[in-house]
């Protein structure tokens, strides 16, 4: 099938998948984000942080140490991000109406699907090569000895090459069989993700070299090159204190063996196993294969909850009746609220939950408390900047008092709303110890709302938030000692330096959308 495929067409179409992908507004926002996530892994010494900790003692900064620490980050965080980021291209076809005009055209399925994978592996690659230049320039920085571009290279493309062919054939197989385009899909991902985060803790103790070629992240391939230069059983990845009266350490040039790189290039190969499923499912935009009838739709696990909970839905009838007495922005954002929670009765299950916990657990467990009503928030509101376009309501929004020129103020003001609906409980109970702790939940959870709404409507689709909020969610659980990655309190670390950082970043966040959603208009 794939041996008459036209390889200049199939070129042209990947770049310009590519270039759709680079092109859009919420790209800068992503690459903004991986800047700063690649500078801030490589932490100052002078701090008493390291980037890879052994024993107490620090490993110096040379090209194979940064490299080799700064990839085995990435790949976690790419190949999660990643996935989600490029799902949803050939739902955006359907939606436009341009999927029949491709389903129609002479080209072929497997060139179409070819071009879409090479184009989610291009669009990857640029990311990868944002976060490569960030920490070269660290390196000049913060490094010891001479940059090595080809150190750097070659461990980039050994960690994060599998990852990204298999995160890119992933996501095209999501897009290509109609069983996984729904949530179905993105669940089934991340509980693989989650298992190769669990390869990811087991290769701390020496992964068997057999788990290298299906452990597409590369940990296991990282802990086999560093074991027989380290003690690899008492290594930490990331941000590491270490003990300044300990001896430097410092990693040879040459990590990567003849055999490690023959496994690598195996885990390339098996990646595209996913591409060749993709290749054979293909929908061709068919609407007898993507849109079932109702009544062999299957409904999803969080769908039948929500049918079973619906008469909690009454519980935000109240909210309607208010949002209609108050006058201007404020109620059109209650409403908003209110619409929320009444189409979703186990966000009110949620809320409900939250505050009984937050009145009722002691004060050691409300930063957790805060964290986990975060995460459950950030997926709540992940789509209600886009939730007018892809229920086909924005022209009708736009009839309605206040109009379009009012839809990003509303729907910014709705997310922030559920968010201390969620959180404010817990925030003043924690700022009644700690004023800046509970500063930090507020400051973080108005941060994340702008976000939410800004990438919302820079790209059209919820899945650019979701994707770097889950890389977010990571890094602050992960990331215990840099104040600026205690978003929302959860470590108790913030200063007033990192509350008042976050909080320029919400507003900068809801100026520049305010300032796309008029240009937006304009066009």
């Amino acid at each position: 099938m794939t041996a008459f495929i036209d390889k200049r067409a199939a070129w042209t179409l990947a770049l310009l998948e590519a270039r759709i992908r680079l092109r859009r507004p919420a790209t800068l926002v992503v690459l903004l984000a991986v800047v700063a996530l690649s500078w801030l892994m490589i932490c100052d010494p002078a701090e008493g942080h390291t980037l890879i900790g052994i024993d107490g003692a620090r490993v110096r900064y040379t090209s194979a140490a940064l490299a080799i620490g700064t990839a085995s980050q990435l790949t976690l965080l790419f190949g999660l991000a990643g996935f989600y980021l490029l799902r949803g291209r050939m739902a955006e076809d359907q939606r436009s109406g341009l999927g029949g005009v491709i389903g129609a055209s002479p080209a072929g399925g497997a060139l179409f699907v070819l071009a879409r994978w090479c184009g989610g592996v291009l669009y990857m690659s640029a990311l990868a090569g944002a976060a490569l230049a960030t920490v070269l320039l660290c390196h000049a920085v913060r490094g010891d000895g001479p940059i090595q571009l080809l150190v750097y290279l070659q461990t980039f493309v050994l960690v994060l090459g599998p990852m990204i062919l298999f995160t890119a054939a992933c996501a095209i197989l999501c897009d290509s069989w109609a069983p996984l385009m729904g949530k179905a899909g993105d669940l089934l991902y991340f509980l693989f993700w989650v298992a190769q985060m669990a390869i990811a803790t087991g290769s701390n103790g020496g992964a068997p070299p057999a788990a290298i070629p299906v452990d597409f992240a590369g940990m296991s391939a990282i802990v086999a090159a560093l074991a027989p230069h380290v003690d690899t059983s008492s290594m930490m990845l990331g941000i590491a204190d270490f003990d300044p009266k300990v001896p430097v350490l410092t990693l040879p040039d040459a990590l990567w063996t003849a055999d490690l790189v023959l496994m690598r290039c195996l885990g390339a190969v098996l990646a595209l196993l996913p591409l060749l499923a993709a290749l054979r499912l293909f929908h061709r935009y068919s609407s007898d294969r993507i849109k079932p009838a109702k009544v062999r739709h299957r409904r999803s696990p969080l769908a039948l909850l929500d049918g079973w909970l619906r008469p909690l839905g009454r519980l935000a009838q109240p909210l309607f009746t208010l949002s209609a007495r108050l006058p201007g922005g404020f109620g059109r954002a209650l409403a908003d609220v209110a619409l929320t929670l009444a189409s979703t009765p186990s966000a009110v299950a949620a809320l409900l939950l939250a505050q009984l916990l937050a009145l009722s657990l002691d004060a050691p467990l409300l930063g957790p408390l805060v964290l986990a009503c975060v995460a459950y928030w950030g997926l709540l509101v992940s789509d209600l900047a886009v939730r007018d376009g892809d229920a086909g309501c924005a022209g009708l929004g736009a009839a309605v008092p206040g109009g379009d020129s009012g839809r990003y103020g509303r729907q910014l003001g709705a997310t922030f709303m559920l968010g201390l609906m969620f959180t404010g409980v817990a925030a003043a109970r924690l700022a009644a110890d700690a004023p800046l702790r509970g500063a930090a939940v507020l400051a973080g959870v108005f941060a994340l709302s702008s976000l939410a709404s800004l990438l919302g409507r820079a790209s059209g689709s919820a899945r650019t938030f979701f994707a770097l909020f889950l890389v977010g969610l990571y890094t602050s659980v992960n990331i215990d000692k840099a104040v600026l990655a205690d978003v929302v309190g959860f470590h108790g670390t913030a200063t007033a330096l990192s509350v008042l950082a976050w909080l320029g970043v919400g507003m900068a966040a809801s100026f520049g959308g305010q300032l796309l959603s008029k240009r937006l208009r304009a066009c």
